[in-house]
């Protein structure tokens, strides 16, 4: 979906490169873009999403076929970010295969009787780590999908009554075949809507699955010491940055609520969506303008991330055609509207 406006939003310096805090915010995100990439062939597009949502405390959802090299993107991930607390025990990546028999105290952990000192202590389970593969979340019952519920919503899992904080960084990418339906629990509204996108992962092109073939030996090696990794607190020291020194225009709000409600009150729209999901694209479209360069928001990265954030959030009716043509009708008014408007730092 691209716009047919020509439309510049440079700043009146010239320069899209940001300096100081947010210079060091996009380093350490192009090393663990490199590091990424150096794993994954053919998924730049995926990559820079899943980036961005991490960079914007957000959580991925990605349908895609078995085999398409989900484990490795999530395992390249973790095994880029270095805990710089000693003292922290949580690990850098955990995979939880989700199944029908899954109990919640599998995800969370479960409180254990210490006969030594006749008390119960807390035992973590997987989902205490920095990054969480969620593989096949569908294929889990409801009542374990109410406990991952919480803990992507408010980065914590109750146990017994008693609460347990998540790592500040917790971030969850979460599978689910599309093709495959026997023996699993559809997602409701409500957990979905705790993930920032919905990402589908299509075949990689000819000469990319070319590239897997050979180097499936080098790639082999997670640690990659020519790669530098990112330190844990880097990359929340990125998230303020980019919250506090990345530009939104007044226009791009006004953009994303007219968008919505042309949404909301098209025909085919059975269900538009929250004005929640607006508020969690902000920091999304944000981290998307770091990511390529810039320290301001423009109308491309509105309709970059537009179908992922709000594709899986508004539902349509049965004879609808398919939600990016949906979109595109109630984002062109709109989008005319923001490109007449300037996007520069203090307009």
């Amino acid at each position: 979906m691209t716009s047919s406006h020509a439309f510049d939003p440079r700043p009146d310096r010239g320069a899209a490169a940001p300096d100081g805090e947010l210079a060091r915010a996009a380093e350490a995100m192009e090393r663990l873009r490199r590091r990424m990439a150096a794993q994954i062939l053919g998924r730049d597009e995926v990559i820079e999403l899943v980036l961005a949502a991490l960079l914007a405390d957000g959580h991925v959802l990605l349908e895609d076929f078995p085999g398409s090299g989900k484990t490795t993107l999530a395992k390249a991930l973790g095994h880029s970010i270095v805990d710089d607390r000693p003292e922290d025990e949580i690990a850098d990546f955990r995979r939880i295969q989700f199944t029908p028999d899954l109990l919640p105290s599998d995800v969370t952990g479960v409180a254990v009787f210490d006969a030594a000192t006749s008390r119960f202590t807390f035992r973590h389970g997987p989902i205490f780590a920095h990054v969480v593969l969620a593989d096949e979340i569908n294929r889990t019952s409801p009542k374990v999908q109410a406990a991952m519920l919480e803990a992507m919503g408010e980065k914590q899992v109750t146990v017994d009554n008693a609460t347990h904080r998540l790592d500040e960084l917790f971030f969850v990418i979460a599978t689910q075949n599309p093709l495959d339906l026997a023996g699993t629990y559809p997602l409701p509204v409500a957990q979905l809507d705790r993930f920032l996108f919905k990402i589908r992962m299509l075949h990689i092109e000819r000469d990319a699955e070319l590239d897997v073939l050979a180097t499936r030996h080098e790639r082999r090696d997670l640690e990659r010491a020519d790669l530098p990794k990112v330190a844990r607190g880097e990359l929340l020291a990125a998230r303020r940055a980019v919250d506090a020194g990345v530009a939104i225009h007044p226009g791009v709000r006004e953009c994303l609520v007219d968008v919505s409600r042309a949404l909301r009150a098209d025909p085919r729209v059975v269900q538009g969506n929250s004005t929640r999901s607006l508020v969690v694209l902000l920091p999304a479209l944000q981290a998307r303008a770091l990511l390529r360069g810039r320290d301001f928001v423009s109308p491309e990265d509105l309709e970059a991330l537009l179908p992922r954030v709000l594709g899986h959030r508004v539902e349509l009716a049965p004879e609808a055609p398919d939600f990016e043509e949906v979109l595109r009708d109630a984002l062109a008014a709109p989008l005319e509207r923001l490109a007449r408007a300037t996007l520069r730092r203090g307009a």
